[in-house]
């Protein structure tokens, strides 16, 4: 059984270097919307749960758990290069959709609250309820949403009609 402190610094490097090769080194066009989320390693040492989400369809998300059970072998070697022990554990991918809960967790709450003060206008005044102006990074997700929901309509086949054709 490891030290907890050397456990939990084995996994911050095994996190930040799949991340790595994910991100910068491994050549598949469906690794670009992977997170790592977390990496959990067994008391032995001898297995890696590493906890991933997707930023994409139902589509995006097969694609990628097929991408990463086949590059587990690349990620595994670049792994080993930067951990220095006698055995690197094996790799197992976790898909992790505590951001799509947290999200859906958030409508429920507002819908409770909406529905709160339909009922009683005094209902939760406290709770602040005004929208706050969209950042940038807001910004940009709404148009990367919007992204995808064309790249469905397009591989279902639909036209887009604000689309005119020309780019």
């Amino acid at each position: 059984m490891a030290n907890p402190r050397s456990k939990a610094r084995i996994e911050a490097r095994i996190h930040e270097r799949v991340a790595h090769a994910l991100e910068f080194e491994l050549s598949d066009p469906r690794s670009s919307f992977v997170t790592v989320t977390k990496v959990e390693l067994t008391p032995d040492l001898s297995l890696a749960r590493i906890f991933y989400s997707v930023y994409g369809t139902e589509g995006d998300k097969s694609r990628v758990k097929h991408m990463l059970e086949s590059a587990s072998g690349f990620v595994r070697t670049k792994v080993s290069k930067i951990l220095h022990m006698r055995r690197v554990p094996a790799l197992q991918w976790i898909y992790d959709d505590s951001i799509e809960y947290q999200a859906r967790m958030d409508e429920v709450i507002k819908h409770a609250l909406e529905h709160d003060r339909e009922i009683n206008p005094n209902a939760h005044a406290e709770v602040d309820t005004t929208t706050p102006p969209p950042t940038e990074d807001a910004q940009l997700d709404a148009e990367y949403l919007e992204f995808l929901r064309a790249r469905e309509r397009e591989e279902a086949g639909e036209h887009d009609p604000d689309d005119d054709g020309e780019r």
